[in-house]
């Protein structure tokens, strides 16, 4: 198949967007004062914003006395509440840490190389053009738009194992052909990874190919800010992108619920990989150690890969920060309804217990599940419409409703695995809007998710402990120098 870094990824990144744009203006809890100062603010300007109807003399008096009274109101605020200024993103010191291929490989980001950096072999060369495939289209298709013959298509896919990739192309893929003439392809070239790329020159009844190296490098980079309206908004200010955003949200989601435990002053630094090539940005790399202050709480998380080449995050002494169970099985939402032994329904209109959380999220919003277990129950279900219900073990069982629909190959007794997709947030059942109502199960007996007491890992020991604590140090060091930095900046 042909290389192209995202495209099977573009649904879900619109879908990030789409919640970004939803949830970034949402504010975090601010401080009484500036909050009390935020509700005098709207209601100066609803009484201003009424004589908007007045004669013009009335109209100028008052927009005058409103930014009077803006101003005095908001220099106080923006003195007790600012945006932190964003400190440079390039580590500048130098660090010995632990080689870059132990590093988990994350998803890459959208790049568009041929574009910039088409291979020549030799500057006599003309005739490149590059072709970005379209919606529906095939390679077929292409050399049709492009005035080849159809022969010569086959003959390449016949005699080429590499050009056979090419019967596998997606929307946004993009394939350079050389035709220094009308009709006539002298050679093609497509990226097969992001370190290879493919060049087929044909002479003649001859075809050859060639695999041209291109070198990665690993660029240590890193941001930290202070919350004040979003976290996104403080991503923003360090520098980071959103995908890094919510990279380092994954990474202490069990410990902090990004729905309601964060507060105004809250504030993280991060240390992390860009890739590079040729200079140019292909994509952000793992994240490698951060820090993450919530209510006044310090959690710290280093990446650590074991012997058996699988990564995660770890705390200082050396214990998995995984639990058992993720505490939101959605991302960047805000609560609508809580755990109740005596609630009002809202389209029933009686009272009756809530035995879970109701978490309000935009409509195709992933449910993932809250740990490693298998379907017990998926369908649809009286009230909470399309269902899906997980065992996790003898004891524990865990709840999802109103599903807008389920991912690809659930059904009853299909394992799955603890942050995978299962679902889609949607408002099927009795839903007054687009949530996901969620329940977790202990013995039977419900529990309040918010609540309940989550089991912790056991911590590294002998040789793998050894090895942590030998990688910590250098990551350690990277990390208090990024937070020592950020303070001087402030």
């Amino acid at each position: 198949m042909i290389y192209q870094s995202d495209w099977q990824h573009r649904r879900s990144n619109a879908r990030g967007q789409a919640i970004r744009r939803h949830y970034q203006q949402r504010p975090v809890h601010l401080k009484p004062l500036p909050r009390a100062r935020q509700r005098l603010l709207r209601v100066l300007g609803s009484l201003f914003g009424a004589r908007a109807r007045a004669p013009r003399v009335g109209l100028v008096a008052g927009a005058a006395g409103l930014i009077a009274a803006v101003g005095m109101l908001m220099l106080p605020v923006f003195a007790s509440v600012r945006l932190p200024e964003p400190v440079a993103t390039q580590l500048s010191v130098p660090l010995q840490l632990p080689p870059a291929g132990l590093a988990e490989r994350a998803q890459p980001a959208p790049v568009s190389a041929l574009e910039s950096d088409l291979y020549l072999a030799s500057d006599a060369e003309s005739g490149w053009q590059v072709v970005t495939v379209r919606r529906n289209e095939t390679l077929g298709n292409i050399f049709s738009r492009l005035g080849l013959s159809a022969t010569l298509m086959h003959r390449l896919l016949d005699e080429s194992e590499r050009v056979r990739a090419l019967t596998e192309i997606h929307p946004g893929d993009q394939i350079a052909f050389r035709i220094p003439q009308a009709g006539e392809l002298r050679a093609l070239q497509f990226d097969q990874s992001e370190s290879e790329r493919i060049l087929v020159e044909i002479d003649g009844d001859g075809v050859r190919e060639r695999v041209i190296e291109r070198q990665l490098e690993r660029r240590l980079q890193y941001g930290s800010a202070v919350i004040s309206s979003s976290l996104f908004g403080a991503g923003d200010a360090a520098g980071l992108s959103d995908l890094q955003v919510m990279r380092l949200a994954e990474t202490f989601n069990y410990d902090i619920d990004f729905a309601q435990d964060l507060r105004e002053g809250d504030s993280f630094a991060v240390v992390y990989e860009s890739i590079f090539r040729d200079g140019v940005k292909l994509r952000d790399g793992d994240i490698l150690a951060a820090v993450f202050v919530n209510r006044g709480k310090r959690h710290e998380a280093y990446r650590y890969t074991n012997g058996a080449g699988s990564s995660d995050f770890y705390s200082a002494d050396g214990r998995s920060l995984r639990k058992a169970f993720i505490r939101t099985p959605v991302e960047f939402t805000r609560i609508s309804s809580r755990f109740s032994s005596a609630r009002k329904h809202p389209i029933l209109g009686r009272v009756r217990a809530h035995k879970g959380v109701d978490y309000a999220a935009p409509t195709g919003t992933p449910i993932r599940a809250a740990g490693d277990g298998s379907v017990l129950f998926v369908g649809n279900r009286a009230g909470w419409g399309r269902t899906i219900e997980i065992r996790h073990g003898r004891e524990t069982s865990t709840l999802y409703g109103h599903m807008s629909r389920f991912a690809k190959g659930m059904a009853r007794g299909r394992k799955v695995q603890q942050g995978e997709v299962i679902g889609y947030v949607g408002m099927s059942g009795l839903a007054t809007g687009p949530h996901l109502h969620y329940e977790f199960r202990v013995k039977g007996v419900h529990r309040d998710p918010l609540s309940v007491e989550m089991p912790r890992a056991e911590p590294l020991s002998g040789a793998e402990l050894a090895a942590f604590r030998k990688a910590h140090e250098s990551y350690a060091l990277a990390l208090a120098t990024v937070e020592e930095q950020a303070l001087v900046a402030r």
